[in-house]
């Protein structure tokens, strides 16, 4: 659905099993007084009530399988993508399911469903996705409604186990499910960052449950097989470097870096939408793999034997393992103490205790994972071309320098030319309105403007005259200011409306973006009410955060509102997709 879509309620009836097709009734008529986008809500929502009543009469259509729910929290897209693979694997099971985000639907529905499979992840602190934090809200109070002892679930989620909060989402829906009086299926699959054979297995165990093999309809034959991308997360493209600049000027604590990528032979596999990530997989530090070989006496000439096979260790360690966290599985494999967590792997293997042979090195290793960047610039603006803004993850830990691997891989390692594997990560939730005159209200500091920039190249090639609002900042205009040449460029052509620069560190008073929200409420505010969307990129634990709360006392200020007024309001925005984040 587009950002202009008011139909959110429709995806009610696809939760219970049911959807609305293009013979499906019209409920209002053609002459009753509410404009298109409000009659088409209202078709959507009486249609949904309709699918409900007749699922909850019949218990689904008995030829196509019985009733399945599949619901899905998901930040990045992983549980969504996982989500339409369960319905495909359902129906060779005896199930015809229906697939929605779970924030589409209401808690009391779930009465009505006798089978129920969620896939959700965690991402930050242990919070839930943004489209799943309303229903994890309403589930997790304390006057959520009871639920039925027919109402059979199964949870998998899906995080990172460095996180002291790992799968925290999952977990609470889990076990708050059974609180209310549902029945678990099967347990609860909590998968780390290399989640597909853990959920594999828990799509298994899910069916072959006693809840689920006793009420499978007859099953379908497997749907004809789809051919994916040519790229994606397990088969990169690989990408050659053209450009890694610095953005950040002498004197900021930051290093930033604009690269961009070719995509040339790439074909439509490749091709992005602004509001997209991609997905890079980064090398290993050279130095910090032969320290780790040195202080464990190896050689690097060792086999081991990896999940995809066989594979020398030097070049394992190179390009295919983690070689900075620590996780549950590193403490077990290697008999350390519970607390070895908040170290790193060179930690634990300077302090010379332990005597791990090549195989038990790499086992106590995870697999290394690519790293997802907001994509910032515009295809239409450069065909056959793909751009980020990358900030150098630099920092010191027990007395010791350390950094990230992907982002200095691609600001200092990867030369001018050199190859590095991508693939689009397509965003569902974080794009563009269709309509090009609905006014964009754009908040994003440091790194957090890249996806910015790519939707201001877009407006810019496509003429919109929808009106732009920038809100940018960082600690110091003199050398924080990034792309200045080519916001001030937008501002002076009338591509940007507004722009509303905060610099934390310049004047005696910091200054942020969220202060400068308030400053403007009543300007954001009259925005808001004539229709703009409204996007947040960047830090999701303060920024964000701090915006959301900036936000809701501009509502309430300027709009006459209660907090709880308020708070419904942004849930209003949210639900139209007029208030969209990429946070991380």
């Amino acid at each position: 659905m587009t950002a202009q879509d008011p139909n959110i309620l429709q995806n009610l009836a696809l939760a219970i099993g049911q959807t609305q097709s293009p013979a499906s009734p019209e409920f209002i008529p053609e002459d009753a007084p509410f404009d298109p986008a409000q009659r088409h809500w209202l078709n959507g929502l009486l249609t949904g009530l309709h699918a409900i009543a007749a699922s909850a009469t019949t218990g689904g259509d008995a030829e196509s399988g019985t009733a399945l729910c599949v619901l899905y929290g998901s930040q990045s897209g992983n549980c969504e993508s996982l989500s339409k693979d369960l319905r495909k694997f359902a129906r060779t099971q005896g199930f015809e399911a229906s697939v929605a985000a779970l924030d589409d639907i209401e808690l009391s529905d779930l009465a009505s469903v006798s089978h129920l499979l969620i896939l959700a992840a965690t991402f930050g602190e242990g919070e839930p996705t943004d489209n799943s934090a309303r229903f994890h809200s309403a589930l997790m109070a304390e006057g959520a409604p009871a639920l039925p002892t027919s109402l059979n679930f199964s949870v998998c989620g899906l995080g990172d186990s460095s996180y002291a909060e790992f799968n925290k989402a999952a977990r609470d829906i889990d076990s708050r499910l059974e609180e209310l009086g549902a029945t678990r299926a099967a347990p609860l699959t909590a998968c780390d960052l290399d989640f597909e054979e853990d959920y594999a297995n828990w799509k298994a165990a899910a069916f072959e449950s006693d809840a689920f093999r006793s009420a499978a309809g007859s099953a379908a034959a497997p749907e004809p097989v789809e051919i994916g991308p040519a790229f994606d997360k397990n088969t990169p493209f690989m990408a050659s470097l053209m450009v890694s600049q610095r953005l950040s000027g002498a004197g900021s604590a930051k290093c930033v870096n604009h690269v961009e990528l070719s995509l040339a032979g790439g074909g439509e596999d490749l091709n992005y939408s602004v509001g997209d990530a991609l997905g890079v997989w980064p090398v290993n530090d050279p130095a910090e793999v032969a320290e780790i070989l040195a202080v464990s006496g190896l050689s690097g000439r060792e086999t081991v034997q990896l999940k995809s096979g066989p594979a020398q260790l030097r070049p394992a360690l190179l390009t295919r393992l983690d070689l900075t966290t620590v996780t549950p599985k590193t403490v077990e494999r290697w008999g350390l103490a519970e607390n070895s967590c908040d170290a790193q792997v060179i930690d634990l293997l300077r302090r010379g205790n332990l005597l791990l042979d090549a195989q038990g090195l790499a086992d106590g290793l995870r697999p290394l994972q690519p790293r997802l960047y907001s994509i910032s610039s515009s295809p239409a603006a450069h065909p056959g071309e793909v751009h980020l803004t990358v900030g150098e993850v630099r920092y010191e830990k027990n007395d010791t320098p350390r950094q990230g691997v992907a982002s200095t891989y691609l600001g200092e390692r990867l030369a001018q030319g050199g190859m590095v594997g991508v693939y689009v990560q397509r965003s569902a939730h974080f794009h563009l309105p269709d309509d090009d005159t609905r006014p964009l209200i754009m908040i994003g500091p440091g790194t957090g403007i890249a996806p910015f920039r790519a939707f201001l190249e877009d407006r810019a090639a496509r003429g919109s005259t929808g009106k732009n609002w920038l809100f940018f900042g960082d600690q110091h205009e003199a050398c924080d200011y990034l792309y200045r040449d080519q916001i001030e460029d937008w501002r002076d052509s009338g591509v940007l409306t507004r722009t509303s620069l905060a610099w934390s560190r310049d004047g005696t008073d910091k200054v942020y973006v969220q202060t400068l929200l308030e400053r403007d409420g009543a300007d954001i505010y009259r925005w808001l009410e004539d229709g703009a969307a409204i996007y947040i990129c960047g830090d999701a634990a303060r920024m964000a955060a701090d915006v959301e709360q900036a936000l809701l006392r501009v509502i309430a200020e300027h709009g006459g509102l209660s907090p709880s007024e308020a708070a419904a309001y942004l849930e209003r925005l949210s639900g139209d997709h007029r208030y969209q984040r990429d946070v991380y």
